[in-house]
């Protein structure tokens, strides 16, 4: 659990920055921390316009980059789970398969 993700190579660099490769880059959890702390401080209310747009900024890009890693993880497991065929192994998730309450 306390065990830091290895870094991530990437085979390109170009992109809109959220691909850079850039040192110190977040996974998802911390995506999700830095998240949540952004909504909290706009839910205080105690910002002015100004740090509320700009938190608020903060946020999309952290949902944009929490987003873009969901999708690396999504294809990495289509190929994981790729047909013998060459085709991937689809499935859709059923809620209620050992995920808790529907």
């Amino acid at each position: 659990m306390g065990t830091p993700d290895p870094p991530q190579k990437r085979a390109s660099g170009s992109g809109d920055g959220g691909e850079g490769g850039q040192a110190g880059e977040a996974g998802f959890d911390q995506v999700i921390a830095r998240l949540r702390g952004v909504v909290e401080r706009l839910e205080a209310g105690s910002l002015g316009l100004e740090q509320a747009l700009a938190a608020f900024e903060d946020g999309v890009r952290l949902s944009r980059r929490g987003a873009e890693i969901l999708d690396q993880a999504e294809r990495r497991v289509e190929v994981l789970t790729r047909a013998d065929g060459g085709g991937a192994a689809i499935a859709p998730f059923a809620p209620g398969e050992g995920d808790g309450p529907a």
